[in-house]
């Protein structure tokens, strides 16, 4: 149901009114906007509404580097799940989050308040980030927005996530009447499930939190944007047959299910977008017979997959194709990082095709069942087939429980019908893996009618290590011995080349 226009109105007043005050620093609302000179060093934080719970882990301490005036920042409590093997029941845990925009660089100090501290980590490693640490509060600069973990004394749990946005060159005016609008502070709506129209932008202003479903159903050109939250108990976004869709900044808080599900919809953009779970299921973004949808830039912290791609589930249908996952941060506390292919028709097979996954930190991976290990796995089953898939400059971090990746043309009972009818055309350039707690990386075809076909790794790198078909190794050791990776008789023109030996067979 859609918000009621007078409830809209004292919406948009509020938000408009409260936003100007919590704006940090002596930051107008005005001075948002992208007249401002864009040297000028800035900061804008916001207020945790005093209904949302926090954790005490932490104190967090914000400036504008090198010498601002310091702002406290209020600190949010998402939940995450740790499965037990044994007994397969999850123990839900509290953790650490504080978000912020800035333009300019910024410094920032943590506070671990529990004490015994010994070391620090600013997470994805990629980044290059090496804390200064005295006793338990440790400092760090960023000189752009990132989303980035700090983690004291290698915890899982209770660590510290810090998001950062840019500030919002243009927001919309609370009295748009293109714009239904959410001002700071916590809202509710009818039903806990907002209706969004064609042409209308759901705004989520800094400090925001609307503890609803969002819902595009059979629409176009709508939007989520803002610096706000869902904290999605009734659920996160679904978008069902709508195109030219936009979801951009919004955090998605513990949801009930997955953060977003996209079905038979078109054209649909997710830039920036971050989620954080602990309920069965919880997983980020899944996506079942769409086409053209782009995951530019997300944190995914999930209790379940982080990204899942499939054809037909429930009443969705047809094939799923140009699906991209780029520039995003994956820490999966049970499940996939990315996992595809488990759902389709086997009364009417369809195609998985044109995923491109590019420029991804995996910062961990965590899941007992080798059925569903992997950071990334093609796993189809229910008759469908994955052809033409390119993953590139993927960079795994030591994880917990699980394997680099995992191809299996797969019949499982539990979720599938049907055989899937294979995986062709794969290349992967560019991976690597630094640690010691992966299990072998399979590689599983059915039998000859529903094989792996033509997948190449090019410059795949295992703890520092280039895995090749032309390293030195025993003439009757297979590539794959080098590393401890298996692959069955149902696999076919499996390569590993280097970088040169690619360019070399590309120019011949």
């Amino acid at each position: 149901m859609n918000t009621p226009l007078s409830r809209r109105t004292a919406l948009q007043a509020a938000g408009a009114t409260v936003l100007a005050a919590g704006l940090s620093g002596g930051l107008s609302a005005t001075a948002a906007h992208a007249d401002d000179a864009p040297a000028a060093p800035k900061l804008v934080t916001y207020p945790r509404p005093a209904d949302m719970p926090t954790n005490t882990s932490f104190k967090v301490r914000v400036r504008t580097a090198p010498d601002g005036d310091w702002q406290a920042l209020d600190i949010w409590r998402p939940q995450l799940e740790e499965i037990n093997p044994t007994t397969g029941s999850g123990k839900v845990l509290n953790t650490s989050m504080v978000y912020f925009d800035f333009q300019g660089s910024v410094e920032i100090e943590v506070t671990y308040l529990k004490g015994g501290t010994t070391k620090a980590r600013v997470r994805p490693d990629s980044l290059g980030i090496t804390p200064e640490l005295l006793g338990d509060t440790l400092r760090f600069t960023l000189d752009e927005p990132r989303d980035v973990v700090v983690q004291i004394n290698d915890e899982i749990f209770d660590c510290l996530h810090v998001i950062t946005n840019h500030i919002d060159p243009n927001p919309p005016a609370a009295d748009d009447p293109d714009v239904i609008y959410f001002g700071p502070g916590t809202h509710t709506v009818t039903g806990n499930v907002l209706t969004v129209p064609s042409g209308k932008t759901v705004y989520l202003a800094g400090g925001a939190v609307l503890k609803a479903q969002v819902f595009f159903k059979n629409v176009e050109k709508a939007a989520l944007t803002g610096h706000g939250m869902l904290n999605a108990g009734p659920g996160g976004i679904l978008c069902e047959g709508s195109k030219n869709i936009r979801v951009e900044d919004v955090i998605i808080m513990n949801p009930n299910g997955y953060a977003g599900t996209f079905g038979m919809s078109e054209n649909v953009h997710v830039k920036k977008a971050r989620s954080f779970s602990s309920k069965g299921n919880g997983d980020g973004f899944d996506v079942f017979s769409s086409t053209g949808i782009v995951f530019d830039g997300c944190f995914m912290r999930n209790s379940d997959d982080c990204f899942a791609i499939y054809c037909h589930r429930w009443d969705y249908y047809g094939d799923t194709r140009d699906i991209t996952i780029q520039n995003c941060t994956l820490w999966a506390d049970v499940a996939h990082p990315v996992n595809v292919g488990t759902h389709g028709n086997t009364d009417a097979p369809e195609t998985l095709e044109n995923l491109v996954i590019k420029n991804i930190d995996v910062l961990d991976h965590r899941e007992p069942q080798m059925n569903y290990q992997g950071c990334i796995a093609l796993n189809p089953g229910d008759s469908n087939l994955i052809k033409n898939v390119r993953i590139e400059d993927v960079r795994i971090e030591d994880f917990r429980w699980g394997q680099v990746i995992y191809m299996k043309v797969m019949f499982n009972p539990k979720y599938n019908t049907s055989v899937g009818r294979g995986i062709e055309d794969v290349y992967v350039k560019n991976l690597s893996y630094t640690g010691t707690h992966a299990n072998p990386s399979l590689f599983l075809g059915y039998d000859a009618d529903h094989a792996i076909k033509n997948v190449t790794f090019e410059n795949l790198v295992i703890n520092g290590l280039v895995v090749a078909d032309s390293m030195k190794k025993p003439s009757w050791y297979y590539t794959t011995d080098a590393i401890q990776w298996f692959y069955n008789e149902h696999v076919t023109n499996l390569k590993f080349l280097t970088t040169a030996e690619a360019e070399a067979a590309a120019a011949s």
